[in-house]
């Protein structure tokens, strides 16, 4: 053996020397946080099975009544609920944890904007945690129809955009485009509108929104000539 093959031999055992060195000297540290490492994993395990599992369950079985109420317009009652059934106001308070929390936050946003209550609309649309795509796209599209109600079509366009570029499919996308198109026309922009209606001739032309934007096309157009 060769006197450079001997000193590596000799630099590995030192290594495996002073690591053996190391782990004895901090044999109790490591215990504290190997054992730190499995409460907290035993912890997350009986808080997901034993807390959240349970109130995801009971929300859910809360949860149709008010979304009856909400399916038959009875909006007052979704959302305050009634003696013997919870509203989505009652779900986000008690069940706040919860993805049926997270639901009912969206459908509280809803039915403030169907009620007029624009302002409380966006508050409970902008805490919605968007899960489902499609879902997420129409919570978009509604903060967006709440703010063109509050006169703040600039605001309402970020949104409309958003929701339009969130989930491109022939249904919600068009939609938003629209809207979007229609703010810019608000606002008298209608170089930013004829690019929106565009969009939809292009990208969306078998939708509902595509089968008559030649029209939006064409007014666009003559304003920008004017």
């Amino acid at each position: 053996m060769s006197k450079k093959e001997e000193e590596v031999i000799v630099d590995v055992e030192a290594v495996y020397t002073k690591s053996e060195q190391w782990i004895v000297e901090n044999q109790k540290s490591l215990s504290i946080i190997f054992g730190a490492i499995v409460l907290l994993l035993l912890s997350y395990f009986a808080y997901k099975n034993f807390i959240l599992q349970p109130q995801e369950v009971e929300a859910q079985e809360q949860m149709w009544q008010a979304q009856r109420s909400f399916d038959n317009d009875s909006l007052e009652l979704a959302l305050n609920g009634s003696d013997v059934a919870y509203g989505f106001l009652d779900i986000i308070d008690n069940y706040g944890i919860t993805e049926s929390s997270n639901l009912a936050t969206y459908y509280a946003g809803v039915s403030y904007l169907r009620l007029g209550d624009y302002e409380t609309a966006i508050n409970y649309l902008e805490d919605y945690d968007c899960v489902d795509v499609l879902v997420c796209a129409i919570a978009l599209g509604a903060t967006g129809d709440a703010y063109m109600e509050l006169g703040q079509a600039d605001r309402a366009i970020d949104y409309y955009e958003s929701a339009a570029d969130h989930s491109a499919n022939d249904f919600t996308a068009p939609i938003y485009l629209m809207k979007a198109a229609r703010a810019y026309e608000e606002l008298g922009d209608y170089s930013e509108a004829l690019v929106h209606y565009n969009r939809i001739k292009m990208d969306h032309s078998s939708s509902n929104e595509g089968a008559f934007v030649d029209k939006y096309i064409a007014r666009a157009e003559g304003q920008m000539g004017k």
